[in-house]
């Protein structure tokens, strides 16, 4: 029995979109999906199915960190029969090559967790992303013409630009090697092993230590916006 989803069985469908703020869990029901209904609102992590031209889909909010994105993505492999869960979210970077408002998918997620560790014994610090469905990802951006700059991701229980020592931890991190940084990935990719399901990350850099642009928030929408329409177009194949 699941303790954090109130939603029955039939009411998740196999196929996941999980972002971490809830809202944006509302905004991709209205704005992306047919005939969708909430399906869970324990303590405000909204889950909505709908349909995705034609294909049943989900969207559950993760919430954010390690710790939060556990708890929902373990009940909805082990008690929902989830299939597939791509993560969308926002990241960071400190890799020079990264720019504001690229799109990065996630080959794997490097953390110094004890999430692991606790959960059932295990101690690692790199989990990838399910080849599988990165390829669908990939393919599907070639398709529909979408820029992916893909490589290794950071999960950190750190947000970014609070790191008061982001100068000695570059100097001592080969950031050249990690793409971007997140707080969930880690989390998500571990589990998805666990279970025997696939799972994927795409990330839209919204900030950098190379990049001081200001973002407009329309520009910031509309990158977010194209990031959600190619995890959908890619977990519907």
């Amino acid at each position: 029995m699941s303790i954090h989803i109130e939603s029955k069985k039939e009411d998740i469908s196999e196929l996941v979109l999980m972002p971490g703020d809830p809202l944006r869990a509302k905004y991709i029901a209205e704005n992306f999906l047919d005939n969708y209904k909430l399906v869970n609102q324990v303590r405000n992590m909204f889950g909505y199915t709908g349909y995705y031209k034609g294909k049943r889909i989900t969207v559950f909010a993760s919430g954010m960190g390690i710790p939060s994105i556990g708890i929902y993505a373990y009940e909805l492999f082990k008690y929902y029969d989830v299939k597939k869960i791509i993560r969308i979210g926002t990241s960071g970077s400190f890799n020079k090559d990264i720019k504001i408002l690229d799109v990065v998918l996630s080959t794997g997620a490097f953390a110094k967790s004890y999430y692991d560790l606790q959960l059932d014994g295990h101690d690692t610090n790199f989990v990838p992303a399910s080849i599988k469905l990165n390829e669908q990802i990939i393919k599907t951006a070639e398709e529909t013409n979408n820029s992916l700059k893909i490589g290794k991701t950071i999960t950190s229980d750190v947000f970014d630009i609070y790191c008061d020592n982001i100068s000695e931890f570059k100097d001592n991190f080969d950031f050249a090697n990690f793409l971007a940084v997140e707080m969930e990935a880690f989390g998500l990719f571990y589990l998805a092993k666990k279970f025997e399901r696939d799972a994927s990350c795409l990330l839209t850099v919204v900030d950098s230590i190379y990049d001081k642009r200001s973002l407009s928030s329309e520009d910031r929408q509309n990158s977010l916006n194209q990031m959600i329409t190619l995890a959908l177009d890619s977990i519907i194949k």
